[in-house]
């Protein structure tokens, strides 16, 4: 069964920088796509960002455009999410989720059938 498992989370000052890991008990990187997702309490999962095992290319949400970065090393079975400006209101439970499709990624949250444990990331003054 895969496991994914999320780390990096903690607390920063608003325009602060954090990276988050996803590690995959498998060697799943060439065959699941890897997104990465985000909840407050009381607000719906949103997506944030996901890459694709086929080609590697990446989505990202608007909000996050020009300061969050997917990345992913597969000798490490590893994929990172680099988030840099942080705001107040990227603060939320991260998650990283895998879909078994060799096809281009999408940040919906229906397409991913595994999921990680979620670290939180908090970024106040």
């Amino acid at each position: 069964q895969l496991q994914l498992v999320e780390s990096g989370g903690g607390l920063v000052q608003p325009g602060g920088s954090l990276r988050l890991s996803c590690v995959a008990s498998e060697f799943t990187l060439d065959y699941y796509n890897i997104g990465w997702f985000r909840q407050v309490p009381g607000k719906e999962r949103e997506g944030v960002s996901c890459i694709s095992a086929n080609d590697g290319s990446v989505s990202y949400a608007d909000p996050v455009k020009g300061r969050f970065t997917i990345s992913r090393d597969y000798a490490k079975r590893t994929v990172y999410l680099q988030m840099n400006s942080l705001k107040p209101e990227d603060t939320a439970v991260y998650y990283c989720a895998a879909e078994n499709r060799y096809l281009d990624c999408s940040i919906s949250t229906a397409r991913y059938e595994y999921w990680g444990q979620g670290t939180q990331v908090t970024a106040s003054s």
